[in-house]
């Protein structure tokens, strides 16, 4: 177990244990996170703990040119049945995901430091937001943070079937208009396979992540 200090640096990822735990300590400060995301790690921890840092092995992944689109979900999406905005309510975003009730988890990871932390992410140009709407109201969307031509996703809710299932497949294809490499979507759920995301060795992310460091442009929505 590796505890972090006041130096800006992580341990290789390949030292994560079992459950991909990496390291617990630091801070959330601008600079580190930056860091963290561009060696696929990420912070996750609940209130009043410390913070830990993950990189877990295998790594579930979309590449945006397998994103599958169920027959309903074109019709959806045929229909317009919502409007898709990107980075117009980041903070409302990521609030309403940290409200989102998940079977087995006592409570949320997106505490006011997270939120303080992304949203400060957010006017640097680094996280993103999507947003779904029906008639005015925020109904769904997701946000994560974008560097280079990889997306890491951290969160996404729903507040009316489908909603945040139609930001994400207008993301994923926006993402592959501009040449990018993948989508992190963390860890599995059947949710995510069948939107097309799977896993790989975190070997294989890694090579991603290294050719993605080759791309100094900061790619935004």
């Amino acid at each position: 177990m590796y505890i972090l200090n006041e130096d800006i640096s992580f341990p290789h990822p390949s030292n994560a244990n079992r459950r991909g735990l990496l390291a617990i300590g630091g801070d959330l400060s601008r600079e580190r996170l930056i860091l963290a995301y561009s060696l696929g790690i990420f912070p996750w921890y609940n209130e009043g703990e410390p913070i830990s840092w993950y990189s877990l092995d295998p790594r579930m992944v979309l590449f945006p040119k397998n994103l599958k689109v169920s027959k309903s979900m074109k019709q959806v999406l045929d229909k317009k049945s919502f409007e898709i905005t990107y980075d117009t309510a980041f903070k409302e975003v990521m609030t309403a995901c940290g409200s989102v009730y998940r079977p087995g988890q006592g409570g949320t990871w997106i505490t006011d430091a997270m939120l303080n932390a992304y949203c400060d992410l957010h006017e640097l140009g680094y996280a993103h937001s999507v947003e779904a709407w029906q008639d005015g109201e925020l109904v769904g969307g997701l946000y994560g943070i974008a560097m280079g031509k990889c997306f890491f996703g951290e969160s996404m809710f729903s507040k009316v079937s489908n909603a945040s299932k139609a930001a994400f497949i207008t993301m994923v294809r926006e993402l592959e208009a501009k040449g990018f490499l993948l989508i992190d979507c963390q860890m599995y759920t059947e949710h995510l396979e069948s939107l097309g995301a799977a896993l790989i060795p975190r070997t294989e992310f890694l090579a991603y992540l290294e050719e993605n460091r080759e791309n100094e442009e900061l790619l935004v929505f």
